[in-house]
């Protein structure tokens, strides 16, 4: 029945789209609503079952047969995915034009995604990838809720045609050891392959899936792509595209490339470790200095997908050295991560649709929303913000406190490069924890419980809040539940390591890493006994108010007339101290200009503060890259002369040129 259920998903899909092209929004949003649920059925019922095996679609492509199958952990982060997706659906844009050009690129980029998921041949698998690339960039041009819409989606497009490239790259020279595309002799064809090349195949497979994760230097098109978009469109990339990218890497890295102990293996799981690290510290100190909804959750969704990442470096390291049940535990990790990631950044880019409904602005400044919007929103995007945090007993704390007790074994590696790299990746994460830490108090302080500017602006939409609260139960779901929900990733964790790791990671009531000597949390339990042991300050606190009356007093605003909104805490100051501390990293450029009245330099009439934190690889890299390009281009301007006989002696030597290719 469940591969029944993810057909229905995919013509649901389509059916949107045609109805989108004919305009009829409604009945788009309906079926795009309707396919969402009818995969996250689907791929429930999929993953109880142990997947759904393989079976040939009666097509083929390039001389090649087409098929398509669900592996255990293609369903987990689908069906996880989806969940904010559907929502989002439901929801739809809050832009008021463009819905159903909106609603086109949701259904391409949802069939995109399945078919990352699902095809087993390298150019069906071609052909999913830049149809979800296109269907976010319709998207995003759709809503325009940002000035520079058209340049953000170009610089987005360049970015990940280059992760194509290189994973059209990757994917023929290793259907060149096989003679097809299917990925079944994927991996019996690069048994053979020597160790550069190995080398040569991952970095190129890191390249093309890790231009849509955001790893380095590819972090920086998601701010901007993310900025002219709406929260929905976040909800949608951050969970299913994000998922089917990482999907993609993990069975590029562990299932085509050959296992087995040599320097050049251990330096591919070195790099990758190295670029999740360092691409995750990177994103979340940008993330942190962010004043928009939309781009600071941009770049904690990059921040996310490098732990993922890392994690996977780690599962290769200990694959290569012989570890099977620790490479099992960190790529099931990852899988962890991912899946309470998507639930949670789906909350918080809803709640951020909320706010913009309201406000009619992402920025973050206190505007008491959270005051009047009702408990609903302010529960769910507290207990998003928590996982997103790593606080318990969320799905983000059980993930990360795993990721830390995978890094910790790394005195069971037989290389001192290998432990050295787990111990420094362990170093980095806990800064990225720290600072995810107060990016997301400065975000839910401010953004949702801040109070200090009086507005008249209306309550967040209920709908949202209602969503909002829906996410972020099912985060705290997925934390308690954690023990029963990852045993469905057994068999894959058998298949790929020849050990489960899902049942060696509980003991009982407990979440172990393998064995309980070592370290044990339990989830269920702490939901138990952290309300409890709240009592104990309740009941201080309502001692101490009998026995001592709150006494109210006005502020002292300085001799100066009150103004709310000058004394409260706006984003950037909260992040400033950061800012300056890690000045080297974002070398900000501040400008100041003070206009007078008339000749009188005393009196100020109006002061101009600029404010911009510089990109890291943009000067650096896509700068000169494009300066690059334009060069060129105006070299072979002179082609486009008009001359008949230039043209006629260009396909003259073209033509000898395919003949001595022939030739030879």
């Amino acid at each position: 029945m469940s591969a029944e259920w993810l057909g229905v998903a995919a013509v649901a899909w389509a059916l949107a789209a045609v109805w989108a092209v004919l305009r009829h929004a409604g009945a788009a949003r309906g079926f795009v609503a309707f396919g969402c649920a009818a995969g996250v059925v689907g791929a429930v019922a999929g993953v109880l079952d142990g997947g759904v095996a393989y079976a040939a679609s009666g097509m083929t492509w390039a001389g090649q047969p087409v098929g398509w199958a669900f592996t255990p952990d293609a369903l987990w982060l689908l069906g996880l995915g989806l969940v904010p997706a559907g929502l989002a659906a439901a929801l739809g844009t809050p832009a008021h034009e463009g819905r159903c050009g909106w609603l086109f690129g949701l259904a391409l980029t949802l069939l995109g995604a399945l078919g990352v998921f699902a095809l087993q041949d390298a150019a069906g698998l071609l052909v999913a990838w830049e149809l979800m690339s296109l269907g976010g960039a319709v998207m995003l041009l759709a809503e325009r809720l940002g000035h520079p819409a058209g340049a953000a989606n170009l610089f987005m497009l360049s970015l990940l045609e280059v992760g194509a490239v290189a994973l059209l790259l990757a994917l023929l020279l290793l259907g060149r050891r096989t003679g097809g595309t299917s990925f079944m002799g994927f991996a019996a064809g690069a048994a053979g392959l020597h160790g550069p090349a190995v080398l040569g195949i991952g970095v190129l497979l890191l390249i093309g899936f890790g231009a849509k994760l955001g790893v380095l230097p590819f972090y920086e098109w998601l701010p901007q792509a993310y900025g002219v978009g709406s929260g929905a469109s976040g909800a949608v990339l951050s969970g299913v595209v994000l998922n089917a990218a990482y999907f993609g890497l993990a069975r590029g890295l562990l299932e085509w490339l050959p296992a087995g102990p040599g320097p050049w293996r251990q330096a591919l799981a070195i790099l990758v470790v190295a670029a999740g690290v360092l691409s995750a510290v990177l994103a979340i100190l940008y993330a942190f200095q962010q004043d928009d909804w939309r781009t600071l959750l941009a770049f904690s969704s990059a921040e996310n997908a490098c732990i993922a990442v890392t994690m996977l470096g780690a599962s290769l390291l200990f694959r290569e050295d012989g570890q099977a049940a620790l490479a099992g535990l960190a790529w099931l990790v990852a899988l962890m991560h991912l899946g309470g990631h998507a639930l949670a950044k789906g909350a918080m880019f809803l709640a951020a649709d909320g706010v913009f409904c309201s406000r009619h602005s992402y920025h973050v400044e206190q505007a008491g929303l959270l005051r009047r919007s009702g408990w609903p929103l302010g529960l769910g995007a507290l207990f998003a913000a928590m996982s997103l945090a790593a606080l318990p007993p969320q799905a983000g704390f059980v993930s990360e406190w795993f990721a830390f007790q995978t890094l910790f074994q790394t005195l069971h590696l037989g290389t001192l490069a290998g432990r050295l790299t787990l111990a420094l990746a362990g170093a980095g994460l806990a800064l990225t924890a720290a600072l995810a830490l107060a990016t997301f108090v400065k975000l839910f302080g401010l953004g949702l419980l801040g109070d200090g500017v009086v507005r008249q602006d209306p309550p967040l939409p209920r709908l949202h809040g209602a969503a909002v609260l829906a996410m972020g139960l099912l985060v705290l779901a997925l934390a308690v539940g954690m023990l029963a929900w990852m045993r469905v990733l057994g068999p894959q964790s058998l298949l790929l390591f020849g050990v489960d790791a899902a049942a060696a990671s509980h003991s009982g009531w407990l979440l172990v890493p393998l064995r309980a000597d070592f370290a044990f949390i339990s989830p269920a339990l702490l939901v138990i006994v952290m309300p409890l042991l709240a009592l104990l300050p309740l009941a201080l606190l309502g001692f101490s108010a009998r026995r001592h009356a709150v006494r109210r007093a006005p502020l002292w605003w300085g001799g100066m007339a009150e103004d709310p909104a000058r004394s409260s805490t706006t984003a950037l100051s909260f992040s400033n101290a950061m800012r300056t501390f890690y000045g080297f990293i974002y070398r900000p450029d501040l400008r100041r200009h003070r206009e007078h009245d008339g000749h009188q330099p005393y009196f100020v009439r109006r002061l101009v503060f600029n404010y911009r934190i510089a990109p890291l690889f943009g000067p650096l890299l896509f700068r000169p890259a494009t300066a690059a390009v334009w060069w060129l281009a105006g070299k072979c301007r002179a082609l486009q002369s008009g001359d008949l006989s230039l043209y006629l002696a260009l396909i003259g030597l073209l033509l000898v040129a395919v003949l001595a290719l022939s030739l030879l």
